[in-house]
């Protein structure tokens, strides 16, 4: 396994690119750690295959480079990288059983047959598929191919990391969080460093100990599943990680705080100190559903909205509300009951209201 370091990466498709929207990667540094389990997550279009491609080779970047354990592995083809890559479907051999399917790196390799057996059926013990090793690979299932594809990737022993390009695509939804949880229980026997592509959150954060979200072609936060909702660093993350996503409003300076419409919304004196030193005008607010409290009568500090609309989930209830002349989100326990057209008061908790300048949180300097 390898720590593998991102060093003023960038990445574009074309020959001569003029500015930032000519780059599928935007220069970056980043580092995944020896060991760890991430996820990459992002929607379609970020760039998420085209950083997996640089790191295991397929792909040469355009700029910076590519360190593993501090060796520059650039001009390195993928084999010589030791960098195993499962892909969204099953790469292997229908004509050969599923054992030949998971020795054949091993094979390539030169390692003794009888190490090749061993590991083969260690690895088909894992995965769960040892009654499958002498059947034809053409004969299985698209979850048990996937499985072998798995295999294929973890069999060798030297690997450096390995990259899983989302890999779960063809399985059925009821066995994804199997492979999911297998996933997991793999690296955790085998300590092999693992990224792993997503657009779902729910896979990014089963699997992985830190996710790095990328939007745009940057990697704009890098933490735990914890820190990706409660203090989402970029709006994206704040919109993109949840369900439904943060409440974002886009407001103007206030001389107490920010506002929108006629409602003022009052900000820590540390904020509005910042505020006043900040030029953009690309200011906005943002809190999860989940944080809004709600109560039936005013007080000082709540805002009157009205009910829109209230979807029952069965163990709770999403509540959307008219604020001004925004619609906002609310999280509410199954008992809560508000008939459409009626009028509630929203607090917003001072530790969960966020605010951001040109889409990036603004955080209190120590």
């Amino acid at each position: 396994m390898a720590e593998i370091t991102l060093k003023s990466l960038a990445h574009s498709y074309t020959d001569t690119p003029s500015g930032p929207d000519d780059y599928a990667i935007r220069q970056m540094d980043h580092v995944w750690h020896k060991g760890g389990a991430y996820a990459l997550l992002g929607p379609s279009g970020c760039g998420k295959s085209t950083m997996l491609n640089i790191i295991s080779g397929l792909l040469q970047p355009s700029e910076g480079d590519i360190l593993f354990d501090g060796e520059r592995v650039n001009e390195l083809s993928p084999r010589d990288r030791n960098i195993a890559q499962v892909f969204q479907f099953p790469v292997i051999y229908d004509s050969m059983t599923v054992f030949d399917n998971l020795a054949f790196p091993l094979r390539n390799n030169k390692v003794p047959e009888s190490k090749v057996k061993a590991r083969v059926h260690e690895i088909a013990e894992v995965l769960e598929i040892e009654g499958k090793l002498y059947k034809k690979a053409k004969n299985l299932t698209a979850d048990e191919k996937q499985k072998v594809s798995m295999g294929r990737g973890l069999v060798r022993e030297d690997v450096s990391a390995i990259l899983f390009d989302e890999p779960l695509t063809v399985i059925d939804p009821q066995l994804k969080w199997k492979l999911r949880r297998k996933l997991k229980q793999i690296h955790e026997q085998f300590d092999i460093t693992m990224v792993y592509v997503t657009h779902d959150q729910l896979e990014a954060s089963t699997f992985a100990d830190k996710i790095a979200v990328m939007y745009g072609g940057q990697i704009v936060q890098f933490g735990t599943p914890t820190e990706l909702f409660e203090q989402p660093n970029h709006t994206f993350v704040g919109f993109f990680i949840g369900s439904p996503g943060m409440n974002l409003i886009e407001v103007k300076r206030c001389p107490r705080g920010v506002c929108f419409g006629s409602t003022v919304v009052t900000l820590d004196d540390w904020q509005v100190e910042l505020l006043q030193r900040l030029k953009s005008e690309n200011i906005k607010i943002g809190i999860r559903p989940e944080f809004v409290e709600v109560s039936s009568l005013p007080s000082d500090d709540t805002f009157p909205a009205t009910v829109v609309d209230v979807e029952d989930l069965g163990t709770y209830k999403i509540v959307t509300v008219q604020l001004d002349h925004e619609k906002l989100k609310v999280r509410q326990p199954e008992e809560f009951s508000a008939a459409q057209g009626e009028q509630i008061y929203l607090l917003f908790p001072r530790q969960w209201l966020k605010l951001y300048v040109d889409e990036f949180l603004v955080q209190e300097q120590k």
